[in-house]
């Protein structure tokens, strides 16, 4: 049996990531943050697609190195299809499209949320972490989204209840730039 190598590309708000996973394991994970934004008190979404687009290329190639593989060890590429920033989804899926054809390997197109969930099912080498088991609820609580999710299956999910406006991450960050603490959200 061949082992299954995964590239994963999230670029839905600020931050470029790319990670390597084989057969579940984490071999790397690499994170470009965006500083341009903290003068803003917030993302500017034209900034933050213009920074993936410088960070997308290094990100990826690091994430592969420090995985201690080559391109061609990739079985597949996965990357963040939505929701998220438009701009900043189309960097991350552009180049994990045009990454995926030119190496002839599947294309793995993945929610955003439901990837915040799914992460609670990655394995590290070395640790005797606990797994949720189904059914179970999430409560996702990110930057843009905040939700409550029942968890049937790692293909069934049902959001049973969500914020109407804002998401906590956006009530923290202008909660904080009223007190006058610095972005994200404070210390």
């Amino acid at each position: 049996m061949t082992r299954k190598v995964i590239l994963g590309i999230e670029s839905s708000c600020d931050d470029t990531s790319a990670a390597i996973l084989s057969d579940g394991y984490i071999l790397s994970n690499v994170v470009a943050n965006q500083k341009v934004h903290q003068e803003f008190g917030g993302v500017v979404p034209e900034l933050a697609s213009r920074a993936h687009q410088q960070n997308i290329i290094p990100v990826v190639d690091t994430a592969i190195k420090e995985a201690g593989i080559i391109k061609e060890d990739l079985s597949a590429i996965c990357f963040t299809q939505g929701p998220g920033l438009l701009g900043s989804l189309l960097v991350g899926s552009s180049f994990s499209k045009s990454f995926a054809l030119g190496m002839n390997i599947p294309l793995i197109a993945v929610n955003h949320m439901q990837g915040h969930i799914m992460a609670h099912f990655i394995k590290e080498k070395n640790t005797d972490k606990k797994y949720p088991k189904f059914p179970f609820i999430c409560l996702t609580v990110s930057g843009g989204h905040t939700q409550i999710v029942l968890v049937k299956s790692f293909e069934d999910m049902n959001i049973i209840g969500e914020t109407l406006d804002d998401a906590a991450g956006e009530a923290f960050d202008k909660s904080a730039k009223i007190l006058g603490l610095p972005y994200p959200g404070g210390p």
